[in-house]
């Protein structure tokens, strides 16, 4: 059973994972800590300790985020978990085990989700769970993303078609179109699979300057 300074510092390490995951995605992007503050509403120093680990947001704080990044809180709270080394390369065959590794950090997000290939690659392979019945609000980013239903049903809004998907039923959309899904009658399971970022990981845009 874990201690709770085991638990303090596993909670510390994710806070770390996570504010380290914000700072590659917003200078990927060109954004400095300035311009990401004032499309969140939330205020440059927060944001400058959140990156560093030291703070932890709130689901609004991390839906602001998530939203002014081209991302969604799922990518985000995956981020929390333990990953591999970017600085090396990623090894030709990855195999996950169904408990090794738990699900996001509690409180990041409705639910909890964990990344399924921890090493850098192409694509990000995610298994989400959560029971929100709420649409809440739409998320969009640039990159394509496949979302596969392993426990339903879930109704997924697609910039405004609504899809009711069943156990087994799937959907992919493109980049730029606004998503957003729940379940009225209870919890639920997804496989999402969602290009990388643009950028990520290749280094700053040629000109950006970001703090």
């Amino acid at each position: 059973m874990p201690t709770r300074e085991q638990s303090t510092s596993e909670t510390d390490a994710a806070a770390l994972r996570l504010g380290t995951h914000i700072r590659r995605l917003r200078r990927s992007r060109g954004d400095t800590l300035v311009q990401l503050a004032e499309r969140t509403d939330l205020s440059h120093p927060f944001l400058s300790q959140l990156e560093r680990g030291l703070a932890q947001p709130s689901l609004s704080s991390l839906r602001r985020i998530a939203v002014a990044l081209g991302t969604s809180p799922i990518e985000l709270v995956a981020a929390a978990e333990v990953t591999a080394d970017p600085t090396t390369d990623p090894p030709a065959v990855e195999v996950r085990r169904a408990g090794d590794a738990a699900p996001g950090v509690a409180g990041f997000a409705e639910g909890s989700a964990r990344l399924l290939a921890h090493s850098d690659r192409p694509f990000h392979p995610l298994e989400y769970t959560s029971d929100n019945d709420s649409p809440g609000e739409y998320y969009e980013h640039a990159e394509d993303e496949f979302l596969y239903v392993t426990s339903g049903p879930v109704v997924v809004d697609l910039d405004g078609r609504l899809e009711l998907l069943e156990t087994g039923d799937s959907v992919y959309y493109a980049g730029g179109v606004r998503h957003r899904w729940w379940s009225e009658v209870g919890g639920y399971r997804l496989f999402v699979v969602k290009e990388r970022p643009r950028g990520f990981g290749a280094g700053r845009p040629a000109g950006a300057r970001p703090s």
